[in-house]
């Protein structure tokens, strides 16, 4: 258990960063899934519709630190190949 002040006060701050990540986080999945739903569903204008919110919902969570910037360009990447793969 945290003693000091300072340790107290880093331990509320991490439970109030986690659960804004945590959000942040659960959101990216939820446009993620509308776009692999709509691929799933072999809709391609609403794959094209759900990626194109996705890419800055991911490129955001990147830059808040939620995800690294490596890990959400390759999700961003790999989703337009199989959207691109779908309407080919």
């Amino acid at each position: 258990m945290a003693n000091t002040t300072s340790a107290k006060k880093a331990t509320r701050k991490m439970a109030r960063r986690t659960a804004i990540n945590k959000s942040r986080r659960s959101r990216v999945r939820g446009f993620v899934r509308k776009v692999e739903e709509a691929l799933a569903a072999g809709n391609l204008d609403q794959a094209k519709e759900a990626l194109k919110a996705a890419e800055p919902e991911i490129a955001r969570a990147a830059s808040k630190g939620v995800l690294h910037r490596n890990t959400a360009s390759r999700k961003v990447s790999r989703l337009a190949q199989r959207v691109k793969t779908l309407s080919a």
